[in-house]
């Protein structure tokens, strides 16, 4: 299934280009947080789309207060994918409209929105909450915000399955595509989880950053010897995919193609990763035998790369599972040394920077990375982008719960 169009609205830049050029240029998209008040958490920042996003431009001041911020962010992101892969909803046929679908993958959809609602109800201000807290709260309602905006006829699904539910939702797009079951799908993520309550969550589980709210920039520091939690983050990156003929039909210019998909359970523990890695590296080897590629083959990875002491080192395990004496030899980047963790959205975002680094022959950093963790020993592109031509790439998730998604990706 191959891609023809892909829509970013990032931390580190809004739009597509914006987004890549300060990707490929090691400029962090994590600041303070000031959307709300931050007194009394131990933690401030985050990885936060910037000014340049305008709401306005994606929800109207009717809809606003009864939508989440993620609907916005989800809507800009597949408007430019659309346009870039030269798909015009407003000039289809009813009948076209049919054969366009939505399959998006979240961790929280509009949670922070739900937070929200509590907050007015239990200060005593009902007469603001939204008549819309149920649809907007249920998390499926998110991939129909985007299908109503386009006017889309298609599948409208969410994917939520943590840390994975992009790179799931891109797998499971791949699969609808190939069973002949619809023509062109929207496929990607977005999460906006920037909420107090949500932070204290996370907080309580000490599994974010707390050292380095004077330094936000230095924050995310995947594979560091002195990483010591996540930074949370909010975006959107969406996908056209579609086969390979059609687009070829209709003239579209191809950024690559998705050749594997793999996904297990560990069935574990509800957070922590077992030791051994043998489950993330089975999802990469089933989406390499899909792919009918061999270790060998892969030119560049797209680690998961959290920034977490458990999660960084066992990745790395589980590369030298997956591929023996060549992981020493594959170049890989983590892109939330850049964004921070945007949590289900964080799959699309990395199979977005595989693509556009296919189509301009160099990889993008990873930043902060001063003095590695001596169990993390692969080559991680520290510090600044290197110039690569590769035909196969692998592009891996963990979550939560167990979880572990791969994706193989082809040079179209």
């Amino acid at each position: 299934m191959v891609v023809t169009g892909i829509g970013a609205v990032s931390p580190n830049g809004v739009g597509r280009e914006a987004f890549w050029a300060n990707t490929l240029n090691g400029v962090s998209g994590v600041r303070a947080i000031d959307q709300f008040d931050t007194s009394a958490l131990q933690v401030r920042i985050a990885g936060i789309v910037g000014e340049r996003f305008r709401e306005s431009d994606w929800v109207n001041a009717k809809e606003r207060p009864h939508v989440g911020r993620v609907t916005p962010l989800a809507r800009a992101a597949a408007g430019e994918a659309l346009q870039d892969a030269g798909i015009d909803t407003a000039a289809m046929t009813l009948e076209q409209l049919r054969g366009i679908g939505v399959i998006l993958g979240s961790g929280g959809g509009s949670q922070a929105f739900t937070e929200e609602q509590y907050r007015l109800y239990h200060t005593g201000r009902t007469k603001q909450c939204s008549v819309y807290v149920i649809p907007t709260s249920t998390i499926g309602t998110l991939a129909s915000e985007v299908s109503m905006h386009f006017g889309l006829r298609g599948m409208s699904h969410v994917v939520s399955t943590g840390c994975t539910s992009s790179t799931d939702a891109i797998g499971y797009a791949m699969r609808n595509i190939q069973a002949g079951m619809i023509d062109c799908l929207l496929a990607g993520g977005a999460d906006a989880p920037l909420a107090p309550l949500i932070m204290r969550g996370f907080q309580l589980m000490r599994i974010m950053t707390q050292r380095w709210n004077h330094s936000p920039e230095q924050a995310s520091r995947p594979f560091s010897k002195d990483r010591d939690g996540f930074v949370i983050a909010e975006g959107a990156w969406f996908l056209v995919m579609e086969e390979r003929e059609r687009a070829l039909a209709r003239g579209a210019r191809i950024y690559g193609e998705i050749a594997g998909y793999g996904s297990t359970c560990e069935a574990y523990h509800r957070v922590r990763l077992e030791e051994c890695g043998e489950e993330p590296a089975r999802a990469i080897g089933m989406a390499l035998e899909e792919a009918a590629v061999t270790p060998e083959q892969i030119g560049y990875l797209q680690y998961h790369g959290t920034s977490t002491e458990l999660n960084d080192r066992i990745e790395t395990a589980a590369m030298h599972l997956a591929f023996g004496s060549h992981a020493r030899r594959v170049p890989g980047s983590a892109l939330k040394s850049l964004i921070g963790h945007p949590q289900g959205a964080c799959g699309a975002a990395g199979v977005a920077a595989i693509l556009l680094a296919m189509r301009d022959g160099v990889v993008h950093p990873t930043i902060n990375l001063e003095e590695p963790d001596p169990a993390c020993d692969l080559d991680y592109v520290p510090a600044v982008a290197r110039k690569l031509e590769f035909e196969y790439a692998v592009a891996n998730c963990i979550a939560f719960g167990s979880k572990n998604a791969a994706l193989v990706l082809r040079r179209g």
